[in-house]
C-alpha cells in the first residue's frame, strides 16, 4: 500500500488501479495533492495482493469498502479510479451510497451502459501471454522492450487478475446506472475514443442526476501517468466541491 498523509486534511482520496497496473502508479499523482491524504493500493491478485489470488468485482469492491472504513476518521472520502479501477469504485458507491462522499471515474469499462464499438471479446488461454499483449497493446511493444526480464514476468504473473477483470466486463450487469446515488464524475481523455465517452456520459447522465462528466485536453488512457497535474486539478474541484456539502 503507498500512503501520502498531510497535516489537517480536507479529505481522503483512495485511488484504484485499472488492468495491469499497481498502486505505486498513481505516485506522480500523490506528491501533486498538497491539501489531501491519498492512499494507494494492488487489488487482489496483483503485485503485493498477489497472494490473495484474483478477485471478482464484488471482491474487489468489498476490499475498498474495508479500506474506506479504515480511513473515514479523517473526513470525507474520495474515490479515484482509473479504468477498472473507476469501475470498482462505482460499484462500492452502489451497494453503500453513503461511505463514499464522490466517485472520480476515468475512462472507466461500462459495456452494460453502452457497448464499446472495438471492444475484445471474453478473455481465454494463458495469462501470461494475456497479460504481455495487453501490455504491449494499452501502453506499447516499444515500453515492454525497455522493461527487464524481472519486470516483465512480474507483469504476467498479474495475468491471472487481468483475466478476472477483463472476465467481469462480459459478465451480468452488476447494477443500473440509475441507482448511482454518489456524486460521480465519469473523466475521460481527447483521444480517438472521445466520441464513445461523451455518448456514454449521456446515458449515466440521462439515468442519475448526480453524474457529471469532465474532458482532459491532450490526455491518454493513463492521465494519472501522463496529466497528473491535469488529474490533481479534478479530484480538487470534486473535493472542494464535497467539502461544500458536508
Amino acid at each position: 500500500m503507498t500512503r501520502r498523509d498531510v497535516a489537517a486534511p480536507r479529505a481522503t482520496v483512495i485511488a484504484i488501479h485499472g488492468g495491469l497496473d499497481r498502486g505505486g502508479s498513481f505516485a506522480r499523482l500523490a506528491r501533486r495533492l498538497d491539501e489531501v491524504s491519498l492512499v494507494a493500493y494492488d487489488r487482489r491478485g496483483y503485485q503485493g495482493s498477489r497472494a490473495l489470488g484474483p478477485g471478482r468485482l464484488q471482491d474487489h469492491a468489498a476490499d475498498l469498502l474495508t479500506l474506506v472504513d479504515d480511513v473515514r476518521a479523517d473526513g470525507p472520502v474520495v474515490a479515484f479510479g482509473h479504468s477498472f479501477g473507476g469501475l470498482v469504485a462505482l460499484t462500492a458507491a452502489v451497494a453503500e451510497p453513503r461511505r463514499l462522499a464522490a466517485v472520480v471515474a476515468y475512462e472507466s469499462p461500462l459495456p452494460w451502459v453502452l457497448a464499446r464499438p472495438d471492444a475484445s471479446p471474453a478473455p481465454h488461454g494463458d495469462p501470461a501471454r494475456l497479460a504481455e499483449g495487453f501490455f504491449r497493446r494499452m501502453v506499447g511493444t516499444a515500453a515492454w522492450e525497455r522493461l527487464a526480464e524481472a519486470e516483465r514476468q512480474s507483469r504476467r504473473d498479474d495475468g491471472p487478475a487481468l483475466m478476472a477483470d477483463l472476465t467481469a466486463l462480459h459478465e451480468v450487469a452488476p447494477w443500473r446506472p440509475e441507482q448511482i446515488s454518489t456524486p460521480t464524475v465519469y473523466a475521460y481523455g481527447d483521444n480517438e475514443r472521445t466520441p464513445y465517452y461523451r455518448a456514454l456520459v449521456r446515458e449515466l447522465a440521462a439515468a442519475s442526476p448526480v453524474v457529471t462528466s469532465a474532458e482532459l485536453r491532450g490526455a491518454s488512457h493513463g492521465a494519472h501517468l501522463s496529466n497528473p497535474d491535469d488529474v490533481a486539478r479534478l479530484i480538487m474541484t470534486v473535493v472542494e466541491e464535497t467539502c461544500a456539502s458536508e
